[in-house]
């Protein structure tokens, strides 16, 4: 084949795949496929051990989706999405449910801990952001740290943490479009007596509202950055009033009698279940390649969203406790109903038009940010590659948007609030665990530069903050007596790591533009409270996550493993067609030149 030909095939492998779901190599037939699953573990082990470049990301694989994302946002639309991503269902449906049945009025201080755990994983993605700001957010990054086995599980979970996160706000709409109209939740929802209890509750509202935010978020991004903060500013004016209005009917003994009726156990269980509440600023990092400049925006946009999100949940917990004893707070519709159980029945309209306000936005920005998600997977073949392709008309990935959405849809039409909160909180964890672990990674390793030495100690210290984590985690969820001699040992442990890792461990790279600060306390500090919460989250949802995460690993070696491995191999001839081009340009214009 001439060199023309050679690459003329890499171009039509870099476009989407024209109708086709799977266009490698290994799917061409029956026969190519059985001779890819026998090579399933030389090309298992080829993938573990392979990490993608920084530039690959941001080019290469941006190339695939044929037409560029628009770049039209600023700092300004970027703290607005984050707000819009963020105050929604958790506050105004979580609330209630977490101080009723796991911390009482001490919910306060479950909300900062979530708060301060969410804050450290907006440091480490807001770096990742600014250094590799393409669509796939945690998932481009992982790629380029930790590898495509942890990307593609990560990448999963990813998916998941999105479908879930929008099906659990969409029955919450539903939830408070009910009180609006001063009827139950349930009355709008159709009982199927023959499925699960669970699963029983089907709910077509929350499928409509989900259908009109995708036409929503397919027409444009910068139109819908402008409806987030026309609502998210809406949103506010009702929270003040919530607060304002909630404060003249307080009573202190609501809040100092038995402020923390379920102890610490409590306390933290809420917070796992409530850093539900904060899931959403991930989004904002997967408009980072549609920013005009990343390295200003993104750490404004990202940091001022958080922060202002931390102390209005925190504020407008306190207020709902203050209005009513905890064992008093619905679980469904907190604030709606504390309101009239003051005498105030006209404010619950308010709350549940702000709450529906704030569940809106929430479900656009959810929307805008799984769509580049799984767009960004798709350009690395993991998800078919035709879901890559971005509308030349609107400048957004189609697609992606539309299939995300039906899988969310799908899920809110069935599944209960309470078991999709619990859920979400796993995979969340989950995810920004490892962009911490991912971001050490990138500070004190690099290929070809870092000594075998130093590698071995990072991995070493990496295993022990990991392991003394999980270990305080484990001891803690399982209650295994009220002794502190474990975790003096367990915390000893993460923090001498941490320590080493400081002083005997050369960095070997710095950030060109932005950098997280206190590194490596910082990143590992992330790292023990992600695990710690993941050990305050109850049984079953661990068991529901252990069958995802078996259903994912069944599709990457099935299926995945060899997307990725012809993709990465196609992409390696480009690039060794590039460099002879290259070299025989230079050749010519020498000869030219004698």
């Amino acid at each position: 084949m001439a060199l023309g030909e050679v690459a003329d095939v890499g171009v039509r492998r870099r476009g989407c795949c024209g109708g086709d779901v799977f266009p490698e190599p290994s799917f061409a037939s029956w026969g190519a496929y059985g001779r890819a699953l026998l090579e399933t573990g030389p090309r298992l082990k080829d993938r573990l051990t392979a990490r993608s470049h920084a530039d690959v990301e941001v080019h290469d694989l941006r190339g695939r989706s044929g037409a560029e994302m628009r770049r039209e946002l600023n700092w300004w639309d970027l703290a607005w999405f984050g707000v819009g991503a963020v105050i929604g269902a958790g506050i105004f449906v979580l609330t209630g449910q977490e101080a009723k049945e796991a911390a009482g009025p001490a919910v306060v201080l479950s909300y900062a801990v979530s708060g301060v755990s969410a804050m450290l994983s907006v440091f480490c993605y807001t770096e990742f952001a600014i250094e590799i700001p393409v669509a796939g957010g945690s998932f481009a990054y992982l790629r380029v740290e930790l590898g495509d086995f942890m990307a593609f599980i990560a990448a999963g979970n990813i998916l998941l943490e999105y479908c879930i996160g929008g099906a659990a706000v969409a029955r919450a709409w539903t939830s408070y479009f009910a009180t609006l109209l001063n009827h139950h939740p349930n009355d709008f929802r159709i009982h199927a007596t023959s499925l699960a209890e669970d699963y029983s509750r089907l709910d077509p509202i929350a499928v409509v509202v989900i259908t009109l935010i995708c036409i929503f978020a397919v027409i444009s991004t910068k139109g819908s950055s402008r409806f987030n903060y026309i609502l998210s500013i809406v949103h506010f004016a009702v929270i003040i009033f919530i607060i304002g209005a909630g404060l003249s009917k307080a009573k202190l003994s609501n809040l100092t009698n038995d402020f923390a009726p379920f102890g610490a156990h409590g306390i933290f269980a809420a917070s796992a279940v409530l850093f539900f509440a904060y899931i959403g600023f991930d989004a904002v990092s997967t408009m980072a390649e549609e920013t005009k400049n990343p390295a200003k925006d993104i750490p404004i946009g990202l940091v001022s969203a958080m922060a202002v999100t931390t102390v209005v949940y925190c504020i407008l917990a306190v207020t709902l406790c203050l209005m009513q004893p905890y064992q008093d707070i619905d679980a469904d519709a907190p604030f709606s109903v504390a309101f009239t159980a003051v005498g105030m029945d006209w404010a619950k309209y308010i709350v549940a038009f702000g709450a529906l306000k704030g569940m809106t936005t929430v479900l656009l920005v959810n929307s805008v940010g799984q769509a580049r998600y799984l767009t960004h997977i798709a350009r690395a073949h993991m998800a078919p590659p035709c879901l890559a392709v971005v509308s030349p008309r609107w400048g957004t990935p189609v697609r992606a948007t539309v299939a995300m959405l039906s899988a969310t849809a799908c899920i809110a039409f069935f599944t209960d609030l309470g078991i999709l909160s619990n859920l979400l909180s796993i995979s969340t964890l989950f995810i920004f665990m490892l962009v911490a672990v991912a971001l050490l990674v990138r500070r004190y390793y690099v290929t070809g530069e870092t000594t075998n030495s130093n590698r071995t100690k990072l991995v070493s210290c990496l295993v022990v903050i990991l392991v003394s984590s999980i270990a305080t985690a484990s001891y803690w969820g399982l209650a295994a007596g009220g002794g502190w001699v474990v975790y003096a040992v367990t915390v000893l442990a993460w923090f001498a790591a941490t320590l080493y890792l400081q002083l005997a461990v050369p960095k070997a790279r710095v950030p060109e533009k932005w950098g997280v600060p206190l590194v490596p306390w910082l990143p590992s500090a992330s790292i023990f409270i992600n695990i710690f919460l993941l050990g305050s989250i109850d049984g079953k949802s661990f068991m529901r996550f252990t069958i995802w995460t078996a259903a994912l690993l069944a599709y990457y070696f099935f299926v995945g493993l060899h997307a990725s491995y012809d993709t990465a191999k196609a992409l390696a001839a480009e690039a060794a067609v590039a460099k002879v081009e290259e070299g025989g340009r230079k050749c010519v214009t020498a000869e030219a030149g004698n």
